[in-house]
């Protein structure tokens, strides 16, 4: 089985087609099943040891907050010491595993979240808030990290041995694990990030610490049985929920802490790259950061551009999970020839969106938790002495943290909400008098991460390839959803360290290269 899976014959997962009665079905019966489980107790897991603590994080249903999801277990400052120290036991056994049986744990967790997908999914629309298509597409990612980062360790694996040679000696240059890294991944993408974060640098030969968001920590603790059951030795994944007050800089500043795997705001990750710069007492390396922190994306449209494809391209890329993702389209840039006729267009689509609960499958569902909701609706509050809202600015049903789909037009390229990342559903439309302008206007930013250029004319799309500084540029379509092996992702500048993640590439971020020599 494992040496049919290479890169070559990997596809992408097939997301759920619920236009089929019957998956519908099966979705709804798993939500109820896990509704029944609502109010357990989740632990902490080092070394495999369970450990329930009195101090508990409480996980919430964004959509209807009177509804606990389940209670976690905090970890202490003393627990995170010992986490730290069984991985570093368990490194020195788990480093020297092939990587062939590192890549089958992946490929036996990929088959075992196949076969129950929905029942991740249940938890994420749950949990996080998402509606059927986003929870699915994420259980769709998830896998696809752990299909793709499998092969791609079989490959590297092969890949080491291709090095020149003189007569007189034999080479060989190898890729060895780095040791034990600290695992943060964010709330948006809790079961996608979490796995891929973690994952490619378990199956390189590490070991990990995974402190899951606190707003979403049970759907990254149903990862973590995951791998238990697929087999993984005790201690290679050591889960350790609680606040980032507490242990955050203590593991980042930790001696034994080799490399930081993070996805989440601008400030924190500028705070972890240079805690993790400062190097501790004991400290034998250079510790690795690999960051991503988010990005206030945006989308070029010229007057060749199809505007009913841009329009929808527009609406999508903003409002699509609540624009709560670091790749979302918060920014659109039109030229003004077609700047009120594409206007109108995207302020007819955006009316169709229904706001509502995700478990009855509405498009716009609720922000995350109640300072995401007040964070947002002071931006807009500053939008509107910025820019002129035409529509939206308002919370929606007081059940949950919804709020309406915003649109702001004429916004200044230097105003607030066209240069600091919102993370919700709050769109910015600027006017430029010509298409190089609007890149101009793009490029305007501290982040580099995804980009859009609608056009029809082959040398400005050439010019857009050229001159749009960031990751991920796509050209006449959304902006957001990059797929693991065909949309290597990560950007520029503040948008983090340049990694890209879903690449073959991306797993030498936790390796080390080690050459050796024998002379004849």
């Amino acid at each position: 089985m494992i040496k049919t899976r290479t890169l070559e014959t990997f596809s992408n997962e097939k997301d759920t087609d619920f236009s089929q009665q019957s998956e519908v079905k099966a979705l709804k019966e798993a939500i109820s099943s896990f509704r029944r489980n609502l109010g357990n107790d989740y632990p902490v897991i080092i070394g495999g040891e369970k450990i329930y603590t009195e101090d508990k994080i409480t996980s919430i249903n964004p959509a209807k907050t009177t509804e606990t999801i389940g209670y976690m277990s905090k970890t202490t400052q003393e627990m995170a010491e010992k986490a730290i120290q069984t991985a570093t036991q368990t490194f020195e056994t788990w480093k020297q595993v092939s990587a062939e049986e590192r890549a089958s744990y992946l490929f036996k967790a990929a088959d075992l979240m196949r076969q129950r997908r929905h029942e991740f999914s249940a938890v994420l629309i749950l949990e996080a808030g998402k509606n059927y298509s986003e929870a699915d597409a994420e259980v769709s990612e998830a896998i696809d990290f752990m299909e793709f980062y499998g092969r791609s360790m079989l490959q590297l694996e092969e890949d080491r041995h291709y090095v020149k040679s003189v007569p007189t000696e034999k080479n060989r240059l190898t890729y060895i694990p780095l040791g034990v890294g600290f695992i943060v991944p964010p709330w948006n993408f809790p079961l996608a990030i979490c796995t891929g974060l973690t994952v490619s640098a378990v199956v390189t030969g590490n070991t990990t610490l995974v402190k899951p968001a606190s707003v979403t920590p049970i759907i990254a603790y149903k990862f973590v049985e995951l791998m238990e059951e697929a087999g993984l030795p005790d201690g290679v994944i050591n889960f350790i929920p609680g606040d980032s007050s507490v242990m955050g800089d203590y593991l980042t500043g930790h001696p034994l802490t080799r490399f930081i795997s993070f996805t989440g705001s601008k400030d924190v990750g500028l705070h972890i790259n240079e805690l993790a710069g400062k190097t501790a007492k004991g400290q034998k390396w250079i510790k690795r950061v690999n960051a991503e922190m988010g990005g206030k994306d945006g989308i070029v449209i010229d007057e060749t551009a199809d505007l009913d494809k841009a329009a929808q391209s527009i609406v999508s890329s903003a409002f699509s999970f609540q624009g709560q993702k670091c790749s979302a389209g918060s920014r659109a840039i039109i030229v003004e020839s077609v700047y009120e006729e594409l206007i109108e267009k995207v302020i007819q689509l955006t009316t169709e969106l229904r706001v509502g609960n995700g478990e009855e499958n509405y498009c716009v569902g609720p922000v995350i938790d109640e300072r995401a909701y007040n964070t947002i609706l002071n931006y807009i509050e500053t939008g509107k002495k910025e820019a002129k809202l035409v529509l939206g600015g308002a919370p929606g049903n007081s059940e949950g943290y919804y709020i309406q789909p915003t649109i702001f037009i004429d916004a200044a390229p230097n105003s607030t909400i066209m240069q600091e990342e919102i993370f919700g559903p709050v769109l910015a439309i600027a006017k430029a008098k010509d298409w190089e302008e609007a890149i101009e206007i793009y490029n305007n930013t501290e982040y580099g991460l995804t980009g859009g250029f609608f056009s029809s004319n082959e040398e400005r799309i050439q010019e857009a390839v050229q001159r749009m500084y960031c990751g991920n540029l796509y050209i006449n379509r959304n902006v957001t959803g990059a797929l693991v092996g065909v949309h290597p992702f990560g950007g520029f500048n503040l948008s983090g360290t340049d990694s890209k993640a879903g690449s073959y590439d991306y797993l030498k971020l936790f390796s080390q290269g080690k050459l050796h020599t024998i002379q004849k």
